[in-house]
């Protein structure tokens, strides 16, 4: 897909939104976006399926593969929330715009001489109100089960059904699906323009989010070579890859012969599965984790479940980091591949 596209839509949606939808169009925007959301992890589970080079090394190599994968993820989880807790407060920043809205409001609402300030933006109101907000996010949502059973049922279809398939369908179908997210996405961020004042707050330090999430995949492929007793070639370019599995997986194979390139490919597909299953778990330990998880993925295919598991702010943090990564990897691997 065309780097462009993806602020393309985004924009498009933004604008479509930035004066406000009717409640019925915004459900109906919703209701695409969740559609071309199981659309694409079913593609993505096709596209597993259908690969015989994925589908025929499951057996020998895969298992190493998922430990590289996970052991990459951690690697990111961790670098982040110390960025977190230090450089990189996501948290504390929104409260403090959150305070800083309320105090707007305040001042507005007296200047109008209005006599129900206190009964109308009252701290017990306003708590009351961050805990239905809380309560209304962790609800529960049945794309959480769908999400990695469209996966998963992609695999099985393609490797029973469609072992044949033309890829070029594939890649049509998850182009289609990409758009519509996208611009759901930039719908939501014209639903909630605070989110541009978050990024302006963050200023330079949402790189920050790259540079950890980078370092922590690195630091994953050294350990998990370490105890797999693997060439740290495999190991840690694979994890250099950070979601970017065609490019990682056709690297490999150039380099380094077709057993690397499977790892370059799975290790980064399996980072994909394993982000969408472990968003749950992934949000309760930190805000930017979902994010740390998905990497580059967060430029294309994670940028939407990230996003609806972090909120329209974070999302916006996604995807420049993801942007940044997509970047980088090609310039790495080629570095990291001639001194490994």
């Amino acid at each position: 897909m065309n780097t462009l596209i993806p602020f393309i839509c985004l924009a498009l949606g933004a604008a479509i939104n930035w004066k406000g939808l009717p409640a019925p169009v915004l459900r109906a925007f919703d209701m695409a976006t969740n559609a071309a959301l199981i659309l694409l992890m079913a593609v993505i589970g096709l596209n597993i399926g259908t690969s015989p080079q994925v589908m025929d090394s499951l057996g020998t190599i895969g298992l190493n593969c998922l430990i590289i994968s996970l052991s990459a993820i951690a690697g990111s989880v961790l670098l982040v929330r110390l960025a977190e807790a230090t450089v990189m407060p996501l948290e504390k920043i929104r409260l403090q715009l959150a305070e800083e809205n309320l105090c707007r409001t305040e001042e507005s609402t007296r200047k109008e001489g209005s006599t129900t300030t206190e009964e109308t933006l009252s701290l017990e109101n306003i708590q009351h109100q961050e805990s239905e907000s809380h309560d209304s996010k962790n609800h529960f949502s049945p794309l959480i089960i769908l999400m990695p059973a469209c996966i998963a049922g992609g695999i099985i279809a393609g490797y029973f059904l469609f072992k044949d398939m033309d890829h070029n369908i594939l890649d049509t179908l998850l182009t289609i699906s990409l758009i519509f997210l996208y611009t759901g996405v930039g719908v939501s961020l014209g639903e909630n323009k605070e989110v541009f004042q978050y990024i302006k707050r963050l200023g330079a330090r949402v790189l920050f989010m790259p540079a950890a999430i980078f370092a922590g995949c690195i630091a994953g492929g050294f350990i998990s070579g370490l105890l797999l007793h693997l060439p740290y070639s495999y190991s840690v370019i694979s994890a250099s890859g950070m979601g970017y599995y065609s490019l990682t997986g056709a690297f490999m194979t150039e380099t380094l012969g077709i057993e690397a390139g499977t790892y370059g490919f799975i290790v980064n597909v399996s980072r994909d599965v394993f982000t969408v299953a472990l968003l749950p778990l992934l949000s309760k330990i930190s805000k930017g984790s979902p994010i740390a998880s998905g990497a580059a993925g967060c430029m294309d295919t994670m940028l939407v479940p990230v996003t609806r598991t972090v909120g329209p702010e974070l999302g916006m943090v996604a995807l420049i980091s993801g942007t940044v990564l997509t970047f980088v990897v090609p310039v790495w691997l080629p570095v990291v591949g001639a001194v490994l």
